[in-house]
């Protein structure tokens, strides 16, 4: 296996010391080991992939220096505008290096929205004429491929792609700084929502850890899961998917189950909200400050005020709530008032190591949902 400090080391001999991306499961032990050994201005947690690759341009406009770029191949899609039409040899020509992890290789197991990105990921980098190497657990050659591929981007002046399988980096430990601990989990919290939940609301709830904490508590219930689209891919849309729903349904209220990191991938969705302002909109936002469903690499959601900024997007109505008892009370609120609304809980990090997944498939999922509206119209 690879040795994360190792790897790092690698790559700042060979001159590479500035990192930014989105934090991945599969890179988790590779994006600890950036955050704890990096000095200020060496490391930025990036909103989304694409902003990313714009931070790393700056850096090597302000210094001539190679940057890294780390994300999981899901977020492929959102650097491909920046990456041709910014850094590439044709446009500005940039030496970039990209730090990809491998979700969805094919032959090893991954869940349903990882398995077409898997298979066409390095089609999708040849058809951008990105080259790339795929880096497995051998450290000498590992370390080979690394000063290899930035020799290549000293010399072109473009972008290269180390492709990371799964399971490769050996654990990294770091002590984390703890930010302020919630008396609420995210879970519990979810719990809360769903309990004061009408038999005709729509749920659209955000990827990762929330959807699978909704459908376990579905389960648990005994209600069935049609009530709920489980946004199992496509970070940083569920509000769009809910703001789509509420706009067709305006009889119905929907209410989106969205996280800290997810609302900051795309905010520019508030302002669309605000400024539609469907009545029927309520936007729920998890914030533990962290993206807890790939490792809890920190967010800078609660260094920001998320109320102010919806306010000043055009949300009608904004509040927060940190205990069981300020979130039942901002829940009846909630579902008693028009929107557009939202409602911060700020809930503390982690959740429950038996947590499930959802037994049923997103097309199953999709249909049952569709099917629910239709015969409840």
């Amino acid at each position: 296996m690879l040795n994360p400090q190792e790897f790092v080391d690698c790559l700042k001999k060979n001159g590479v010391n500035f990192f930014t991306g989105v934090p991945d499961s599969l890179l988790k032990e590779l994006c600890s080991c950036i955050a704890h050994t990096s000095r200020l201005g060496e490391h930025v947690i990036a909103a989304n992939e694409g902003g990313a690759v714009a931070l790393a341009l700056g850096y090597h406009l302000a210094t001539r220096n190679i940057p890294l770029v780390y994300l999981q191949n899901s977020g492929l899609g959102n650097v491909v505008n920046p990456l041709l039409s910014l850094v590439d040899e044709e446009v500005y020509s940039v030496p970039m290096l990209f730090v990809i992890g491998w979700r969805g290789e094919p032959g090893v197991h991954d869940e349903p929205q990882h398995k077409k990105q898997g298979r066409v990921m390095v089609p999708m980098l040849e058809a951008m004429e990105i080259p790339y190497a795929v880096v497995g657990a051998d450290p000498d050659i590992a370390e080979t491929i690394v000063k290899d591929a930035v020799a290549h981007v000293r010399k072109t002046s473009g972008p290269f792609a180390l492709v990371i399988k799964k399971g490769i980096f050996s654990g990294y430990t770091a002590s984390r700084p703890m930010k302020t601990e919630f008396p609420l989990s995210r879970e519990e919290a979810i719990q809360q929502v769903i309990d004061v939940l009408e038999e005709r609301d729509v749920v659209v709830s955000t990827t990762g850890m929330p959807s699978r904490e909704v459908y376990e508590y579905r389960t648990k219930r005994g209600v069935g899961h049609q009530r709920d689209f489980l946004t199992v891919g496509g970070m940083g849309h569920a509000s769009q998917i809910a703001l789509g729903i509420a706009l067709q349904k305006p009889e119905r209220s929907v209410y989106c189950l969205d996280g800290d990191g997810a609302l900051l991938m795309h905010m520019g969705g508030l302002a669309l909200v605000g400024t539609l302002k469907p009545n029927n909109y309520k936007h729920i936002v998890l914030n533990n400050g962290a993206h807890d469903s790939v490792g809890g690499q920190p967010t800078v959601a609660l260094d920001i005020d998320i109320l102010d900024i919806a306010r000043a997007a055009g949300y009608q109505r904004v509040a927060r709530a940190r205990t069981e008892s300020e979130l039942q009370s901002c829940l009846q609120d909630l579902t008693c008032s028009p929107g557009p609304s939202l409602l911060e809980i700020q809930v503390r990090c982690g959740s429950r190591k038996d947590l499930g997944r959802p037994e049923t498939t997103p097309i199953q999922n999709k249909d049952a949902f569709m099917d629910f509206i239709d015969r409840s119209n």
